[in-house]
């Protein structure tokens, strides 16, 4: 994984959980909602990259 990619996917994450603290703060349901489900996809983006991560080390040790 790069390091944009890293920083954009965290940025994505602090968003999410900046949009559920404001939601939570003034009753907005649909802005937590929202808040945790940009959280959730940028953690996915994250494991995601983390698996490719993986598999180059592997085919690397393996050559």
């Amino acid at each position: 994984m790069s390091f944009t990619d890293k920083v954009k996917n965290k940025a994505e994450e602090m968003t999410g959980k900046a949009k559920q603290g404001i939601g939570d703060a003034t009753d907005n349901e649909r802005l937590m909602a929202e808040g945790q489900a940009q959280e959730t996809a940028a953690k996915a983006k994250q494991a995601g990259e983390h698996v490719k991560d993986a598999g180059r080390d592997v085919r690397d040790a393996l050559s």
